[in-house]
Formats: structure tokens, sequence, C-alpha cells
């Protein structure tokens, strides 16, 4: 009785000592694809510079020679007595409305383009004119098992581990074979994204750029319950189990006589 005990406890500290940290293979980012570790493989696909949609939020400054035009455009882009810039949202039908000019259709379009068709639109009245156009909300939200939060794009090509290293990097306990993306698309239901961000492959795959609006979403695995983040916290699960399998054996020595 007592040696069936003993053995019971020995491989229930084993399981939870092998169980009970995190290995590469199942955090590890940018693995290759072996025989005991089948990851899966995404295609390349080429970036698509992000288009505005409705709702979407822009600034502009426009600069020209004619210092009165000048003095009074300015105004236009930032509120008076303050550092805040006026934004000018796109409104359902794709336009915004922009002072002295009849609404501009922006929806659909790029920055650039935005920036070139909103130059020809002042144009028309100042012949000089020089626009210079951004989008105003261009930021991505991350939540889940993670630092949640709103962050700003920095760059026009942020990739994903740039964007999880501002929000402080993926913690042990998330799911990296299920990471999601949630994608809003105007007039159209939200595009979901779901890959394995371990793969070396998701490099210049459709899942490796973020683009303004987009949510990350990382789920918590349903094992990290009995896993450990540290080897401070390893070490304490391995002193804990001993101490268990201690407890145990003088247990089944009092009572298995």
């Amino acid at each position: 009785m007592r040696k069936q005990v003993i053995k019971i406890l020995v491989v229930l500290m084993t399981s939870v000592v092998l169980t009970g940290c995190y290995g590469h293979k199942a955090i590890g980012l940018l693995q290759e694809p072996t025989k005991q570790n089948k990851l899966p493989q995404y295609e390349k696909a080429e970036y698509e510079p992000y288009r505005l949609q409705v709702n979407d939020e822009i600034i502009y400054r426009v600069i020209t020679m004619d210092e009165t035009l000048a003095k009074t455009l300015g105004t236009n882009n930032v509120s008076a007595g303050s550092n805040y810039a006026v934004t000018y949202r796109i409104y359902q039908d794709g336009t915004v409305d922009i002072p002295f000019l009849q609404p501009v259709h922006l929806a659909g379009l790029t920055e650039r383009e935005a920036q070139d068709t909103l130059q020809a639109a002042f144009r028309t009245i100042i012949p000089d004119a020089d626009v210079k156009l951004a989008l105003y909300n261009k930021t991505f939200t991350v939540i889940g098992d993670i630092r949640s939060g709103t962050y700003r794009i920095y760059r026009e090509k942020m990739n994903i581990f740039q964007a999880l290293a501002m929000s402080g990097d993926l913690l042990n306990s998330g799911d990296r074979k299920h990471v999601r993306i949630i994608r809003p698309r105007t007039n159209e239901e939200p595009e979901v994204l779901e890959f394995d961000i371990r793969t070396n492959s998701i490099v210049n795959s459709e899942y490796y750029y973020v683009y303004p609006n987009d949510v990350i979403y990382v789920a918590r695995t349903k094992d990290s319950f009995v896993k450990v983040d540290s080897y401070t916290g390893f070490l304490g699960l391995i002193t804990s189990s001993v101490g268990l399998l201690i407890s145990a054996l003088n247990f089944a020595v009092l009572f298995g006589k």
C-alpha cells in the first residue's frame, strides 16, 4: 500500500515539475518549423498602405507666400490660445468639411493621395498653396493577457513585434498560437485575422503589419494556471512539490504500518 502511494506521488510531482514552466517551443518567437513543432507557414504579402475610412480624423497645414492668407488659414489648424490641433472628421459620405472649400472626398485614399487631393482643392483659390496632411487617429489598441492600452503608430510600416513591444511585450501566459487582430472596414463587418506569432514565416505576411484602428487581442492560455513565469517561481514550485512529497511519505510511514 505504502509503495503504491509513493509511486503515485512521485509521478504526480514529476508531472507538475515538467509542466510547470514555459519552454521555448511554447513562447519563443521567429521559430523554424520542425518535425516536433509543426508551425504554420504563411505566404508573403505585399504591404498595402492604409486608406482613410469613415470617422477617421485628419489634420492639415496650408503653406503659402501670401502672409494674409497664411494667417487666416493658420487659425484653422490650431485652437486659439492652445496647442491642440483642430481635426476634421471624415463623414459617412466619405467627405470632410474644410473651411473655404466645398466638401472634399477623402475616404478610400492613402495619406499621400489625400494630401494631393486637398492641395489641388486649395489651389483653386490659392495658386501657390502647399498642403501637409496627416492622419490624427493613427493609433492601435492592445487588449487581453498583455498590458492593455492604446498606442500611437509612429512609423508607416509598424510591424506586430514593434506594436507588442510598445505595450510591454506578451506575458508568458499569453496564447501565442491564436493572436487576433480585429481590423475595422468601412461599411463592412470588421475583419478578424488570427495567426500563430511564434513562426518565422509571419515576417512580411498579411499578419505582419499593424494599421490604424487595429485591435490586437491576446487570450490567456488554458493551462496557464499551472505554469510559472520565472525561475524563482519554478524553484518555488519544485520546493513546494518536494515538501508535499515528504509530507505524504511521512503520512504513509505513520499510517501504512
